[in-house]
């Protein structure tokens, strides 16, 4: 833990502007998820834009892909939040799925991260020239649990805290072995946010069906 601290330390002293507006970015999207405002989803797309640039640059294709979809959904999210609110005055609740429905979700997740490893382990296979991908079914894996957890978070289904904190523990170990540090150590702040979430949202939901 100390080395992993001095690193973080040495590496911000050295940090640029794009990776310190990552990483500010990224901490408002998710204090803002927490709180369900609406602002989660701007913050979001700006946090994705500058991702796109840091991960090509490190050759984690499957982060960068993912960023992709994270767009799309941020995007999708944003809408409908705001167009499914009950009233103009009543926030879209937080609600759960069926038991029957998680299983599912769990088994698509797993043969996604199968699939998606097997294709980021021959990409340069693929395209010719491209650098092999670093760590390919750890980077899938983080990648399809948080598509999935990113289509929950759009629903406002309290699930998604479970797979952002699987991601949140894996993608913190993925980035200190690739020494980018700062995100290590913002996924490694994200797993007391994702614990803090749940509990945030655990109690709304209650609120509401009360």
């Amino acid at each position: 833990m100390n080395e992993f601290l001095e690193g973080v330390i040495e590496y911000a002293k050295h940090m640029d502007l794009l990776e310190l507006a990552g990483l500010v970015f990224g901490l408002l999207t998710v204090w803002w998820l927490i709180k369900q405002n609406i602002y989660t989803w701007p913050a979001g797309i700006i946090y994705v834009f500058i991702s796109f640039i840091i991960f090509w640059k490190i050759r984690l294709y499957g982060d960068f892909f993912l960023h992709i979809f994270f767009l799309i959904l941020n995007i999708y999210g944003w809408y409908y939040w705001v167009h499914n609110k009950k009233n103009q005055k009543e926030e879209l609740p937080v609600t759960t799925h069926s038991l029957k429905t998680n299983i599912l979700l769990l088994l698509a997740s797993g043969a996604g991260i199968v699939a998606f490893g097997y294709f980021l382990q021959h990409l340069p296979d693929i395209f010719t020239g491209l650098k092999p991908a670093a760590v390919p079914y750890w980077d899938a894996t983080t990648s399809i649990l948080s598509v999935t957890g990113m289509w929950l978070t759009t629903q406002k289904k309290i699930e998604n805290w479970f797979y952002w904190l699987a991601v949140n523990l894996l993608a913190s170990i993925i980035y200190a072995y690739k020494g980018i540090y700062f995100y290590s150590f913002l996924y490694f702040v994200y797993i007391f946010l994702s614990f803090s979430g749940y509990l945030e949202w655990r109690k709304s939901m209650k609120k509401a069906n009360a």
